[in-house]
């Protein structure tokens, strides 16, 4: 199957470089999650991978080749960067038979699409009258129109309500069940911790981390754990004799940075201490991406004075 590969790829746009001497690989049969903050150049990377914009130095590749060398790219590639694209006067239907028709895909191929994304009902509609979430199913549609075995989305569930949501996530799910290469672009952590294999982020134009997501959570956040007693004076002497960092909370709960269940649970059991909760604080993807891009975001509020 197809791979993304970027090697040393570089982007200037005046004296400004918006991707810095990136190299990674997106892999087939599993679906990589592409963050970074806003300007951190995702955008300008899925675009030099799709032959939109030339790099100044360094390749993007698929299976070995450039976008530019694919006949029938449809066929090879499918891509939402822009749910706008798509002509307003057309219908539905009408804009994926012309795409369709330039790549030499079977138009009942277009039916199918219009099926799986759930615009058959509004297939003769004109595409000015869909809504955000309508216009991009139909950008999904189009992507998967050639049944490539490249996936790239920018941002799939914006627009999307919460039944779109779960049909985004286990539509990208089942296309890397199917042995494709899946890439996709969101600023939804949650959303890309619910569907997401492995991740590329960006900062500033250069790589950060290329890893699984649950190494990137785990390297990054560490494990607390909440624990609710009635005897708190007996839980914090337990733990600080033990080397616990330990903060009650308003809740009358305790929280322990760098413990693990069994270890504080084997602790109370062993002195006695009264446990009323013990329970894991599972660390986020969204913990893990902020510790990791505080530093990069090109732009940030600043806290208002009182």
């Amino acid at each position: 199957m197809t791979s993304i590969d970027v090697r040393d790829l570089s982007k200037e746009y005046g004296t400004r470089r918006a991707v810095d001497r990136l190299t990674f690989s997106v892999r087939p049969g599993r679906v990589t999650g592409f963050l970074g903050p806003n300007g951190a150049g995702k955008s300008t990377t899925m675009r030099l991978v799709l032959g939109l914009d030339r790099p100044t130095s360094g390749t993007a590749t698929l299976d070995g080749r450039p976008y530019a060398a694919l006949r029938e790219p449809l066929r090879h590639v499918g891509a939402l960067l822009d749910a706008q694209a798509a002509h307003g006067s057309r219908t539905g239907r009408d804009h994926l038979r012309a795409l369709a028709a330039s790549n030499r895909i079977p138009v009942r191929r277009v039916d199918e699409v219009l099926a799986e994304t759930g615009l058959a009902p509004a297939a003769r509609r004109r595409v000015r009258t869909y809504s955000l979430g309508m216009r991009q199913r139909l950008g999904i549609a189009a992507a998967l129109l050639g049944d490539p075995e490249v996936v790239m989305l920018d941002e799939p569930s914006n627009g999307l309500d919460p039944e779109g949501i779960v049909w985004i996530r286990e539509l990208l799910r089942r296309l890397a069940a199917e042995g494709r290469t899946v890439l996709v672009s969101s600023h939804l952590m949650n959303e890309t911790a619910s569907f997401a294999d492995h991740l590329v982020v960006l900062g500033r134009g250069r790589l950060l981390a290329d890893t699984p997501v649950r190494d990137f959570i785990d390297a990054r956040v560490r494990p607390r754990v909440r624990v609710r007693t009635t005897d708190g004076t007996a839980l914090a002497g337990l733990l600080s004799r033990h080397g616990y960092d330990a903060v009650s909370n308003e809740d009358g709960a305790w929280t322990v940075s760098h413990a693990r269940v069994e270890d504080i649970g084997r602790l109370m059991s062993g002195a006695g201490v009264p446990v009323l909760e013990l329970a894991a604080e599972e660390a986020t993807l969204e913990q893990a991406y902020l510790d990791l891009t505080s530093a990069e975001a090109e732009f940030t509020a600043q806290p208002q004075e009182a």
